[in-house]
């Protein structure tokens, strides 16, 4: 190495500014070890020229980026350079430190902190390194201290940034090296030398300092920096934590000189110097603190500190600066001695112990640090405009450690807080020792103390009323009084309060109290309350309290809480964001009460108080929906809370305190409205002979929930919740309660029209997955059902149905069923619950089942007394068990049927008086109301399924009988309000039904098996006394009550009723004596009778029950042919007057009508056409566009009935009237887009499909399967009608419609009823009887064509008509065939005329080409034609022309000359232009 010395020395040192990364790191190590190596390197190379100005350029510029990588390396290459290298030293270390701290101003050392840790470091080593080397040497001392490091630190103070690289420490450790080589060195000389280079560097150090802090507007980067330097010079061992990642070490190859183990061992006790200083923890800032620095430091850095405190006193007192009060906080925060707070006091003594306790006076009088405290601490505590006094209360603990124990500091808190210190100044107090356990220990005598106490709990009933003057009641005022409320509730200290227990508890209370009044204020008044804050206060409250047990005050505040989320909002007016803010809080208090450990949760009074009041709730009738929402959802969040504790058995438990008792649910059912007994009465699925009907929903508030409902869903959402974690209940807890569901939903499904509340009840149950599939889905219910068997066989009524329904809605297979009812004696003797459960089974026993139960009935049925007929066990019973097996079609045995008319005919013999026949039914005991109504079903069902012949005498028992019954019915139709008689009024007028319905379909065959007179009696009287009571009945009733529904049980007369009614003959319907009914200014030619009957029955078209509309629509129907011949006859009065004539149809139902077109107009008249509008069945808007398409389908009727010539009239009294431009509007809003039949069967391929216009439309009373069809389907009747009856009027209308209308009807109309008109129109050309005297007409289905050919003498006229594909829209074409003997113009000129009959007439082809032919007829008996229409017959009216020309002497039609003068507001004739007289 030594040979090539002078080769390796300069390309080695002559490198040292590479900066390249990779190579930087191996290069150094080179330098080192050529240094190490060749002692002679030197000479090889310039050192002042080459080497150093490279190695200063590259330390000035911080590295060039690699200052972690050569920095380290500085020490170990400046402690190898030889003397005469570096001579002279002073010039040379000069320079070097101050590249070094050149380097340090650069941006990237600023910015990067481990590069500046790295020049902080070596800075510090090689500066220790030559003053260690140079001890003695005043003037490189003097250059080292005055020079570089107090310039170093002086930049350092200025920029914050470098504040990071941890100079301070390094100084610190500095200092330390210094000051224990100075105590322990045996060199008196080294040892002057050290101190005086300590003095002389405390000297500079202060005049820094005490120039940056001696300035008015000192600045705030410097006043920190300063403050944190003395921090680390005051506490030297715990210094601030390291963040070198590793300490860098150098080795040397070949040997260490004695100066260089020195520096190693520095470098190293660095690292652990380091590293020790993250485990030691912060030292109390006491005394003691003062104690570990060094005899060398402690006097100067003190004076420093007092000449400081002084400055910044003065500053604060003369100017108030804020910048040094805060200075001084942290000065004394770690210089908190007595001799510091003596330099702060004033010099005259202020009289500050007047009205002090003894012991403050005499703290006061020992104690500077409290002296400074009461002088001037708490002045600057109270002033208002302070925003941050964080750093006074540091002050206030500063002096407090001044004190010699806590309880000398509690004195001086007790009367601190008691002298009005402000509240923010005590929250921050409690706040600073929350955040260190230093400064909790000396104030925990204060914390736990009574005064505090008091003092806050004090301030709780304050806050909590808010009875402070609004004027000082802004938000913070507020806000800051609540966090100390929080805090001091929410902090614990070793799982104890902050404050003493007894303190907590009153603080709770008042809030409790506070909450409990919510409900009383209204919405607006809540939203300012201190609701919200007692919701953050009661959070941080429960979500701290992890270890300490819940006091009874916080589970009263818990219950508070839960009551007021799970009420509705409109009880507790309380704004959304507090419920939410309300829902956190108590799911915070319900979790920490489920994480309790032991036996805490069972004791705990929150769910014992909870289950109570939830209970108490449901039973309290008071809920509607969304307060029953509220509270499951509540509910929910509650149990979901529950199964997260370690109690398995908490849930089980919780469920089985709100469960009520059965006779608490027995209460509860007895109370539900009992109108749900209406249908399963009127539908023969019970039987009943007693008045049960009590309560109402119109006597309850109409949209609270009954009890009953409330409680089966709270308890089913919390056993749905349990199920989902498998818990198991006690005392088959899981089937009662879905017994009582299915009870719940059971009574509201049999409900004839549920109010909307309760629909919505069964909704929301849907939504919540409430559902019996769902909960028999989680849990074991095999006891289910033979606890509803037990309940129905003991009660009866709804427990029956149930069954029916599960066994029905196949939830239940029937042979689970089976196993219940195997003993058919069990159900005998005859009890009510006995009696339903049969009822309800009936539909779903075998025949051999049926067989034995009725078995059983029959022996009974033959031998009872009067007493027995009508009770349970008697007839009344055994009669209902037997009309139920009979109402499911399986009793075949005609003479067991024949055998049970017999005993009801033996029965009237004995007891006549049973039978209600012509009676006041108001003093008649419901047992015998009972046993008639199910005679009389029997005599209907067996009418209806019975076969055998009956002997004349039985048929007069039946006949008389029912009329007897309707008698009865008719006189006692103002007790229909009473569900017996309703039903009793009801089976009469069905067995009269019946009656009508067998008498109507016997046929030549039937009539045989009959006795010889029956019909023609039937006819002559029974129909009649049948019709002559129902119809007044009927009027009766729809006049005494409006606006009930078809649905409601007031109305269930009317379907039988109105069933029967229209079977009515029209000989009776014309012979009934209705009271006079004419209406003053009605124009019509009809007589007073059929006014009468017009007037009486027309209006109950706009009745609400769909019944009485369509029975009406059935009597109006048969009337409706015998009308316009009444017109027939006056007609002559119409025709020859100046103006278009036109006559009115019915003026009944014309203005009936216009009432229809007024409600409609609300219904429909926004939607625009084409827009398909779905009417809801049995709705209020369904009867009122079902009486409207009736009234129509009357019209169209009538219309047919008339003569062409009246047909005219009538229709020009619809164009000026536009009702058929309304209605055709209406259509296309109501026809389905598809009006395709809905078939079960599949339609075969080639078969064309079936359309509501291919089908007739049966309007059945009885039927509701097909209800959502009505509408659409009558609608399309009653187009088909139209354009049939009045094509001309719809052709017009159409040509005159918008666009947008006229494609929708035209596509509609082509696609759907057009090929079914042309059929019919040219069906009826084929079949037509008429004949014509020298015309033939022919037809051609395929090609929609009809030849006419008229022959007269030589003359031979053929005419094709052509249907066009839209008919009857389209113009329909007429094209000549053979023409033989007739001028051309005279030819086009009929040619034209038919064209125009047929387009303009309301009629059929064969009509139009009657009205041809007689046209043709009349012009060749030599009647001229009209001059202004060219015909001999006019279109529309089908006169002659009368009206001559007094000049001309040409005549015309007087409808074509009115037309003529109107249109060219001149009286002069159109041929010779003379005045016309």
């Amino acid at each position: 190495m030594k040979d090539e010395a002078s080769k390796v020395s300069p390309s080695v040192l002559l490198s040292i500014d590479d900066s390249d990364p990779i190579v930087c790191p191996a290069l150094w190590e080179a330098v080192l070890y050529t240094l190490t190596t060749i002692e002679d390197c030197w000479l090889h190379v310039n050192a002042k020229k080459s080497v150093f100005p490279k190695l200063s350029a590259v330390v000035r510029e911080g590295g060039r980026g690699l200052a972690t990588i050569i920095y380290p390396y500085l020490l170990p290459f400046i402690s190898k350079l030889p003397q005469s290298i570096t001579d002279p030293k002073l010039d040379f270390f000069k320079n070097f430190l101050t590249s070094v701290v050149a380097g340090l101003s650069t941006e990237r050392i600023k910015t990067s902190f481990s590069e500046c840790s790295a020049v902080i470091s070596a800075f510090f080593e090689c500066l220790r390194f030559i003053m260690q080397q140079n001890l003695g040497e005043e003037e490189i001392e003097e250059m080292l201290i005055s020079d570089q490091l107090i310039p170093f630190i002086d930049a350092v103070l200025k920029d914050p940034r470098l504040q990071d690289g941890q100079l301070f420490n390094h100084l610190a450790e500095t200092l330390s090296s210094w000051e224990a080589k100075a105590d322990v060195e045996k060199d008196d000389k080294i040892a002057h030398s050290l101190d005086k280079v300590l003095l002389n560097f405390w000297e500079r150090l202060s005049e820094i300092c005490v120039k940056k802090i001696n300035e008015p507007e000192a600045d705030v980067k410097s006043v920190s920096g300063v403050s944190n330097l003395l921090q680390v010079l005051q506490k030297p061992k715990s210094s601030l934590k390291s963040n070198k990642k590793k300490v860098g070490k150098v080795r040397f190859a070949d040997e260490l000189p004695e100066s260089n183990k020195e520096n190693e061992k520095c470098v190293s006790s660095e690292g652990k110097n380091s590293e020790g200083s993250e485990l030691m923890t912060e030292l109390s800032p006491s005394h003691n603190c003062s104690d570990l620095v060094s005899p060398l430091r402690k006097k100067p850095l003190e004076d420093l500190v007092c000449k400081l405190a002084a400055m910044s006193i003065n500053y604060v007192n003369e100017q108030k600066s804020e910048q040094h009060l805060k200075f001084l906080s942290t000065l004394l925060s770690s210089f908190s001695s007595t001799q510091v707070f003596k330099m702060l006091l004033d010099d005259e003594k202020q009289s500050i112990v007047k009205a002090k306790r003894l012991e403050i006076a005499r703290l006061v009088e020992k104690n500077p640090a409290v002296q400074f405290l009461y002088q001037k601490l708490i002045g600057w505590l109270n002033e208002d405009q302070r925003k941050d006094s964080g750093f006074l209360v540091d002050i206030l603990y500063s002096a407090l450690c001044c004190c010699d124990n806590n309880m000398e500091r509690k004195y001086v808190l007790d009367d601190l807080i008691e002298g009005n210190l402000k509240w923010n100044s005590i929250l921050q107090v409690i706040e600073k020792a929350c955040s260190s356990s230093d400064k909790h220990a000396l104030v925990t005598p204060w914390l736990k103390g009574d005064i505090l106490g008091e003092k806050l709990v004090t301030l709780a009933d304050h806050l909590c009323h808010k009875d402070l003057e609004s004027t000082v009641s802004s938000d913070s005022y507020f806000s800051e009084r609540w966090a100390l409320l929080s805090l001091v509730l929410s902090q614990h200290v070793k799982n104890d309060y902050l404050i003493g227990e007894v303190y907590v508890e009153r603080i709770i209370v008042k809030l409790h109290e506070t909450l409990s009044k919510v409900k009383e204020l209204s919405e607006a008044e809540n939203n300012d309350s201190s609701v919200s804050f007692i919701c953050d206060v009661a959070y941080n409250y429960f979500s701290s309290a992890k270890g300490c047990l819940l006091m009874p005050s916080s589970e009263d505040l818990l219950l508070t809480l839960f009551q007021l989320c799970a009420q509705n909002k409109e009880k507790t007016h309380l704004p959304d964001f507090l419920v939410c803010k309300l829902k956190n809080t108590w799911l915070s208090g319900v979790n920490l009460l489920t994480h309790q450990t032991g036996s805490t949760c069972k004791q705990s009074t929150f769910l014992c108080l909870s289950a109570l009041w939830l209970k108490n709730q449901v039973q309290s009738s008071s809920l509607d929906i969304k307060s029953l929402q509220v509270l499951l959802c509540a509910v929910d969040d509650l149990l979901n809370m529950l199964l997260e504790s370690e109690d398995t058995n908490l849930l089980g438990v919780y469920i089985g305190s709100v469960m009520p008792s059965n006779s608490e649910w027995e209460k509860m059912r007895q109370s539900l409205p009992m109108q749900w007994l209406h249908r399963p009465l009127l539908e023969g699925r019970l039987s009943l002979n007693y008045e049960c009907f009590k309560t109402d929903f119109k006597e309850q508030d109409a949209k609270k929930l009954p009890s009953h409902l409330c409680t089966s869903a709270l308890l089913s959402k919390m056993i749905l919740v349990a199920l989902k974690k498998e818990i198991v209940l006690e005392n088959n807890e899981l089937e009662k309660i879905i017994a009582e569901l299915l009870y719940s939903l059971q009574w509201y499904e049999e409900l004839d029209n549920p109010p909307i509340f309760l629909t919505g009840f069964c909704e929301m149950l849907q939504k919540m997955n409430i559902t019996y599939d769902n909960l028999c889905g989680l849990g074991n219910t095999s006891g289910l059902l033979q606890l509803l068997f037990n309940r129905s066989m003991e009660n009866g009524t709804l427990w029956s149905l149930i069954i029916a329904k599960l066994i029905l809605s196949r939830s239940v297979s029937s042979d689970e069923v089976k196993r219940h009812y195997r003993r058919k004696e069990g159900f005998f003797p005859l009890t009510e619950g006995n009696m339903h459960t049969i009822q309800s089974l009936c539909p779903f026993l075998s025949k051999e089942d049926k067989k034995e139960f009725i078995a059983q009935c029959i022996p009974p049925l033959l031998a009872w007394t009067k007493e027995d007929l009508c009770s349970t066990n008697g007839g009344f019973g055994h009669l209902a068990i037997f009309n139920s097996c009979l109402q499911t079609r399986s009793i075949d045995d005609g003479e067991l049927l024949h055998g049970i008319l017999k005993i009801l005919i033996s029965w009237k013999k004995d007891h006549e008086d049973v039978f209600l026949f012509s009676c006041n039914l108001s003093e008649v005991s419901p047992e015998i109301l009972g046993v008639n109504i199910e005679i009389i079903r029997f005599l209907s069902l067996f009418l209806k399924y019975g076969s055998s012949p009956l002997a004349e005498s039985e048929w007069d028992f039946i006949m008389c009988s029912m009329l007897a019954w309707l008698e009865t019915t008719r006189e006692n139709h103002t007790l229909y309000s009473v569900p017996l008689v309703q039903l009793f009024a009801c089976v009469s007028c069905d067995l009269a039904c019946e009656l009508s319905a067998f008498f109507d379909s016997t046929t030549l065959d039937t009539i045989g098996s009959l006795p010889v007179n029956l019909i023609s009696e039937w006819k002559e009287f029974f129909s009649q006394g049948i019709h002559n009571l129902l119809l007044p009945l009927l009027v009766t009733v729809t006049g005494e009550s409006k606006d009930t529904s078809e649905t409601s049980f007031q109305n269930a007369v009317l379907k039988p009723m109105c069933e029967t009614l229209t079977y009515i003959p029209k000989d009776q319907l014309l012979s009934q004596k209705l009271p006079s009914k004419l209406v003053a200014g009605q124009k019509t030619n009809l007589p007073e009778y059929l006014q009468t009957l017009l007037n009486t029955l027309a209006p109950l078209l706009l009745y609400r029950a769909r019944p009485v509309q369509i029975a009406v629509y059935h009597m109006l129907y048969k009337l409706m042919p015998e009308l316009p011949q009444y017109d027939q006859d006056n007609l002559k009065s119409y025709g020859d007057e100046e103006e278009e004539p036109a006559l009115s149809p019915p003026a009944a139902l014309m203005s009936l009508l216009s009432t229809q077109e007024d409600l409609l107009e609300n219904v429909l008249g926004c939607i625009p056409v084409g827009q398909i509008v779905t009417i809801k069945p049995l709705s209020e808007d369904f009867c009122y566009v079902l009486g409207y398409l009736l009234t129509w389908k009357l019209i169209l009727t009538f219309f047919k009935a008339a003569s062409s010539q009246l047909r005219a009239l009538y229709s020009m009294y619809l164009r000026k009237t536009k009702s058929l431009n309304k209605l055709l509007y209406h259509l296309f809003r109501l026809m389905p887009e598809n009006p395709t039949y809905a078939e079960t069967a599949i339609e075969l391929s080639n078969k064309e499909p079936k359309t509501f216009f291919t089908e007739e439309l049966q309007l059945s009373i009885r039927e509701t399967a097909t209800l959502p069809y009505h509408i659409p389907h009558l609608a399309c009747s009653v187009y088909h009608m139209t354009l049939k009856d009045l094509p001309a009027m719809v052709r017009l209308w159409w040509n005159s419609s918008e666009k947008r209308v006229f494609n929708i009807v035209d596509r509609f109309t082509s696609k759907y009823v057009s090929s079914v008109l042309s059929f019919q129109e040219i069906s009826s050309v084929q079949t037509s009887t008429q004949l014509f005297n020298g015309m033939t007409v022919k037809a051609r289905a395929t090609t929609r064509e009809v030849m006419a050919t008229y022959a007269i003498e030589d003359i031979v006229i053929e005419l094709i008509i052509q249907l066009p594909s839209n008919y009857p829209l389209g113009s329909i074409t007429v094209e000549s065939g053979k023409r033989v003997g007739v001028a051309v113009q005279q030819w086009r000129n009929w040619m034209l005329q038919l064209s125009t009959y047929l387009t303009h007439q309301n009629g059929s082809i064969m009509e139009g080409l009657a009205l041809w032919k007689n046209n043709v007829d009349k012009r060749f008996e030599g009647v001229e034609d009209c001059m202004i229409c060219f015909s001999v017959i006019h279109g529309f009216n089908y006169s002659l022309p009368k009206k001559a020309c007094r000049t001309c002497k040409k005549k015309f039609h007087s409808a074509c000359l009115y037309k003529w003068f109107t249109s060219s507001n001149k009286s002069t004739c159109p041929l010779c232009r003379e005045t016309f007289f």
